[in-house]
């Protein structure tokens, strides 16, 4: 297993540990693509507004170990099973503004979103011949509008 992943999932713990909550850290490797879990009688804290503190952990790790790892690749943190089911709901909340906006031919802007949320919005419609999006607003404030597509001649 990646040495980076096992020192961030060791600092997490001692995190968890000294700060009193209950929070235990697993590392997952699903085919090299680490996921670090966290499980627990405080998961619920994580999991609160939007896993806002999640994403702050998530941010953390990337931060102080982020720059051992290759390309790309990030520290993912999970709790639960939270992101899929997250994309599960932002997938289907992009097809339903999506058939808004061909019914009704306005224009539907999500509220504000993360940079990985709006990401997975842009994506799903991202093949729709007869719709855009875009991302509009600053910092914490973006957000993601449905458009249909203008012709051009």
């Amino acid at each position: 297993m990646n040495e980076t992943y096992q020192q961030a999932a060791k600092f997490l713990e001692s995190i968890f540990e000294k700060s009193g909550l209950e929070l235990q850290v697993t590392l997952d490797d699903a085919g090299g693509r680490f996921t670090i879990n966290l499980d627990g009688r405080d998961v619920e804290l994580l999991q609160a507004d939007g896993a806002e503190v999640l994403e702050a952990l998530q941010h953390i790790l990337n931060q102080a170990f982020g720059r051992n790892l290759f390309g790309s690749e990030r520290i993912i943190c999970d709790v639960q099973g939270f992101r899929a089911t997250r994309e599960a709901e932002l997938r289907a909340m992009a097809q339903h503004a999506a058939a808004q906006v061909r019914a009704s031919g306005v224009a539907f802007t999500f509220g504000a979103m993360n940079a990985n949320e709006r990401r997975i919005l842009h994506l799903t419609l991202a093949d729709s011949e007869d719709l855009q999006t875009e991302s509009i607003g600053e910092s914490r404030d973006r957000r993601l509008r449905v458009t249909l597509k203008t012709a051009t001649k």
